[in-house]
């Protein structure tokens, strides 16, 4: 160990030229104070500053925010070199760049643009400096009275919002438009695919909830309406992804998000990266359900169908997040969750918000190209002749899913002209807090709770009425084999299923009998056909030779032949 040890190099400062490879003619600092407005920058400099080796860009840490934690591990994994705060004061930076308002500017002459981190200037949030509210987006204004600061806004609107509140902002705003927005544009075309990368298959409608953060918001307010939302959405009609302000695990941690939200998440919550995969789940979302955040106004403007499940005080009257709260519909978290789900789809008009998206977004798409020339002419250089690149929203690597492994089933059997129909419905157990026994809620209606052999909670398998392998057997032989193991270990157990490997599923009774399903369907889930074998031995619909139609809720139709294997055929 050094007594002394060397000082610390970094790429700004005197003696920067004598390490660095890349000429670097002028010095941009990228302010990183919260993981909202470090993200919103990333995603940002990357298209207005490509392959320009004039510019040195280096990212310098504010620590002073309530909501740091997570800024250098997102700076570190971006591949970015930090350099200290207290630093910058000898930099000479030519140039510095935020998304966050509130950052400790370093004294100098340097310009400092400040980007939106949500749409325009719609919240109240608490001051950090002080025991008040402050406007959020809003830089103190010794900022703009040193004529340094230049606020890029995405409407008109929010320019003559800001001089009529701040009036010292006159002249200090930029009518660059939304970047964010204009990605989300673009990814509109993708939606197909990064609906199947989240998983939303087979017909589904996907679901997004959108919290933003503090005491209102819809989190703040009502943590348990996303359990109660997977309760209630039948999992093969409808996915149900949450996306939280990054505020959120900043301030509480992953580790806190995952204990509250544990129920809702091992019944397939998709908890979607409030960094990265956000935006791409926006796209493919078929209804939002959301608060004053900006996630919503975003989701409201690309034309989703909004249902509003609280709206804090704390949105900024007279602005187009405002105008949201008085034009989309309520939820009534106690009411019936999938009626108002599916009433939202089914009245939405695609240019019902279209108002609001004009009150809010500015010349939908020039937003880079715009902010690239603001950017050059702040650093006194010319632009690069070739075109800003337009980017694309990534696609989600994998569906960040739990597998659900037990299901609340609630089936019907319905005979017309001789033929017979099962409707099935499946929600996960996880989020009941009671699992459904075996009964019949009314003619015809059947409720039992299946499970899969992966099942953790030895308590739901115990429970199971239908005991259900879902990994295809290669042979009947080792399809039988399980059958008759898991039979003997659950005796509580009505039927066992188990998949095989060219479709359908191979099932023994209790009472010795073998059943084979195999629906027309070659994606069929095995627990649809464990389904519908149980309604028919509930509804004493014959299982030899048997055609039945089997209805996924609202989803689709296909048929499922039934037969019974004969005893002789068994190993």
């Amino acid at each position: 160990m050094h007594d002394n040890p060397p000082p610390l190099r970094t790429p700004v400062g005197p003696d920067a030229h004598r390490w660095r490879t890349f000429p670097g003619r002028k010095t941009v600092v990228a302010a990183a104070r919260t993981v909202t407005s470090t993200v919103r920058v990333l995603e940002t400099l990357p298209d207005l500053l490509r392959g320009d080796d004039r510019l040195a860009v280096v990212f310098a840490y504010d620590p002073t925010s309530a909501f740091n934690d997570g800024v250098i591990d997102l700076l570190h994994d971006a591949g970015c070199r930090v350099v200290p705060w207290p630093q910058l004061t000898g930099a000479r930076p030519d140039l510095i760049v935020s998304a966050s308002e509130n950052i400790d500017v370093p004294a100098g002459d340097c310009p400092v643009l400040v980007l939106p981190h949500g749409v325009g200037f719609q919240k109240q949030v608490p001051d950090s400096r002080s025991a008040r509210s402050r406007l959020s987006g809003m830089v103190p204004d010794a900022l703009l009275e040193a004529g340094r600061a230049w606020l890029a806004v995405s409407h008109p609107e929010q320019e003559e919002q800001l001089a009529a509140a701040h009036p010292k902002t006159a002249g200090r705003t930029l009518l660059v438009g939304d970047p964010c927005f204009d990605q989300l544009l673009r990814g509109l075309p993708r939606r197909d695919e990064h609906r199947r990368a989240l998983g939303v298959t087979g017909g589904r409608r996907l679901v997004v909830l959108s919290s933003t953060w503090g005491p209102t918001s819809l989190l703040g307010q009502d943590s348990d309406l996303v359990r109660r939302l997977l309760a209630e959405l039948p999992c093969d009609e409808y996915r149900v992804a949450a996306i939280t302000h990054p505020n959120v695990p900043s301030w509480h941690g992953y580790w806190e998000i995952n204990r509250i939200l544990a129920p809702a998440v091992e019944a397939g919550l998709l908890l979607m990266s409030p960094v990265h995969d956000w935006r791409s789940a926006l796209t493919a979302a078929d209804v939002v359900i959301g608060d004053h955040g900006s996630v919503t106004l975003y989701g409201a403007a690309l034309g989703k169908p909004v249902l509003l499940a609280a709206f804090g005080s704390d949105a900024v009257p007279g602005t187009a997040a405002a105008g949201l709260g008085r034009a989309a519909p309520r939820l009534d978290p106690r009411g019936d969750l999938y009626e108002q789900v599916e009433e939202a789809v089914r009245t939405h008009a695609p240019d019902r918000y279209a108002d609001i998206a004009r009150r809010s977004f500015a010349d939908p798409g020039q937003a880079v190209a715009r902010l690239r020339t603001a950017v050059y002419e702040l650093l006194k250089l010319p632009e690069p002749r070739s075109a800003p690149p337009l980017p694309t929203l990534p696609t989600p690597a994998s569906s960040p899913a739990a597998d659900v492994t037990s299901w609340c089933v609630v089936t019907t059997a319905s005979a017309e002209s001789g033929q017979w129909t099962v409707t099935v419905r499946r929600r996960p157990a996880a989020a009941f807090e009671d699992a459904a026994a075996d009964e019949e809620t009314e003619e015809g209606v059947y409720a039992h709770l299946a499970s899969d052999s992966a099942e953790p909670d030895q308590r739901l398998a115990e429970s199971a009425s239908v005991l259900l392998n879902r990994s295809p057997a290669r042979t009947a032989v080792a399809a039988l084999r399980w059958i008759d193991e898991t039979l003997a270990g659950f005796t509580g157990g009505f039927l066992a299923a188990a998949a095989l490997d060219g479709g359908g599923v191979l099932a023994g009774l209790r009472d010795g009998r073998r059943a084979e399903a195999t629906a027309t369907g070659s994606d069929t889930d095995p627990g649809l056909c464990a389904a519908v074998l149980y309604t028919c031995l509930r509804a004493g619909i014959p299982l030899d030779s048997t055609i039945v139609t089997l209805r996924v809720g609202a989803v689709r139709e296909e048929d499922v032949a039934l037969r019974l294997r004969p005893t002789a055929q068994l190993p």
